[in-house]
């Protein structure tokens, strides 16, 4: 059996034992999207596992548990991942890492990807985080809001209005639209901004600001609209809007771009600060990390749906070109 189809086999409780002279440690992995969504992440959080020398099935049992884009289910999936009794806890955002403190102030949890964990009050500080909490954040500084805008001025070099798509139940969105406005007012651009809680308010969005004459978009991402994306993206194609965001999925779901943090590195990342955890650190002694690589991905599908020729320098720059 292959590790994802072993990772995903259920463990009787209490499987922490020894097997033949070695201690099965169990981790159990909390997403608020489906596994299919994940997969890549999924993949390489197990690499990690195996890079350090741990075997699903053998030394190392994988509680896995999914929302498949249900929010509401992630303090039922959290409560039953912590009364497994296990040693650590994988989580995937915000949502599921805050689903996670509420079930367990003891097991340690390591946040593979969280936005502004601070502020938004996940850790005390990136340094020290206290608690039971460490992990990745997704957030590498203001900067990169100030480079999808670039992009997005490359693809379109007379741009002059920006839509700013996001939704205010959100935390760290405040923030981030903070940073976006010190970027456009640099760049001299007007931000349009649209607030979107879920599918049923995109529409409404999208009008709200073609309307004010938006010409490209931004997607400040969270769970809820990253469960939505591909309808986001049939939005802004038929709106013409070449669109941008932060993770690559974004723009395999039909964004002409997407700009951020390589999420899978991260999550390959995660399993070096479980094993440190496994070997006896406490995770509030862990700092938290911030991004060390960075993804660049270009649709030329939607390019050529939007009738956008891009110019060569921007697409010797990616780093995926979507064909």
């Amino acid at each position: 059996m292959g590790m994802i189809g072993a990772a995903a086999a259920t463990w009787p409780l209490g499987a922490r034992a020894q097997r033949p002279g070695r201690w099965v440690y169990r981790v159990g992995y909390l997403a608020s999207a489906s596994r299919e969504q994940t997969l890549r992440n999924v993949q390489s959080f197990e690499d990690g596992l195996r890079s350090l020398g741990y075997r699903v099935g053998e030394n190392v049992a994988i509680e896995y548990r999914f929302a498949d884009g249900d929010v509401e289910r992630l303090a039922a999936l959290a409560t039953e991942v912590a009364g497994l009794g296990v040693d650590v806890i994988v989580s995937g955002t915000n949502a599921t890492t805050v689903a996670a403190m509420k079930a367990t102030r003891t097991i340690p949890i390591v946040m593979a990807n969280s936005a502004e964990p601070v502020s938004a009050g996940l850790v005390a500080s990136l340094a020290r985080p206290g608690g039971n909490v460490t992990g990745f954040s997704s957030e590498p500084g203001d900067e990169i809001n100030g480079k999808r805008l670039e992009f997005l001025k490359d693809t379109l070099p007379h741009l002059s209005h920006v839509g700013i798509l996001w939704n205010p139940d959100f935390a760290p969105n405040q923030d981030r639209l903070a940073s976006l406005r010190d970027a456009a007012t640099t760049l001299g651009l007007t931000l349009v901004p649209a607030e979107a809680r879920g599918p049923g308010t995109l529409e409404r969005a999208f009008a709200t600001m073609v309307s004010a004459r938006a010409q490209v978009l931004v997607v400040l991402s969270d769970g809820v609209l990253f469960n939505h994306r591909g309808l986001i993206g049939v939005i802004a194609v038929r709106h013409r809007l070449p669109a941008i965001s932060a993770v690559r999925e974004y723009a395999e779901a039909g964004l002409l771009l997407s700009y951020g943090t390589d999420l899978p590195d991260q999550f390959r990342r995660s399993a070096m600060l479980i094993d440190k955890i496994f070997k006896g650190a406490k995770p509030g002694d862990l700092p938290v990390e911030r991004p060390t690589k960075y993804e660049f991905v270009i649709n030329l599908k939607t390019a050529k749906a939007l009738g956008i020729n891009l110019p060569p320098s921007l697409l010797t720059r990616a780093d995926v070109v979507i064909e």
